[in-house]
């Protein structure tokens, strides 16, 4: 297997962003200024990719809502199972006695799996909604 050899350019930064960058990184345990840009660069191409539509994503959607309100859970599951083949797994945890938190697994193409978070989201009855993406990591170096 060939040795990838990693490519070097040059970046110029005021230096209080500069000191903010070394603050951000020292804080979060990178080792190097590189290592910190490289994910930064990393987190935004799959942010871009996700808005493009067209790219494979991995993600979560999370929802939590009142049980209790008519037919959320019945049409919360219509929707899924419209989706099952985008759906990896799903995992339901009772907050307390009128409030669910429900985290789905998905995964497909960015365009996709937008039109499902939104919809399940816009769903009568969900109090709040949140798709978190990121790569399925075959697009991406290491």
């Amino acid at each position: 297997m060939k040795k990838q050899i990693a490519a070097r350019f040059t970046v110029s930064l005021p230096p209080a962003l500069m000191r903010q960058l070394d603050e951000m990184t020292a804080a979060k345990g990178y080792t190097n200024r590189s290592l910190a840009i490289a994910d930064m660069i990393r987190d935004h191409l799959i942010e871009h990719r996700q808005k493009t539509g067209t790219e494979e994503i991995a993600g979560t959607i999370t929802l939590v809502y009142d049980h209790h309100k008519q037919h959320v859970q019945e049409t919360l599951t219509d929707i899924q199972h419209d989706h099952h083949d985008l759906i990896i797994s799903t995992l339901h945890v009772h907050l307390d006695h009128h409030n669910c938190l429900e985290v789905l697994i998905v995964r497909g193409k960015a365009g996709v799996i937008r039109k499902i978070a939104d919809e399940l989201i816009a769903a009568k009855g969900v109090k709040h909604g949140k798709l978190t993406v990121t790569t399925t990591g075959k697009d991406l170096p290491p």
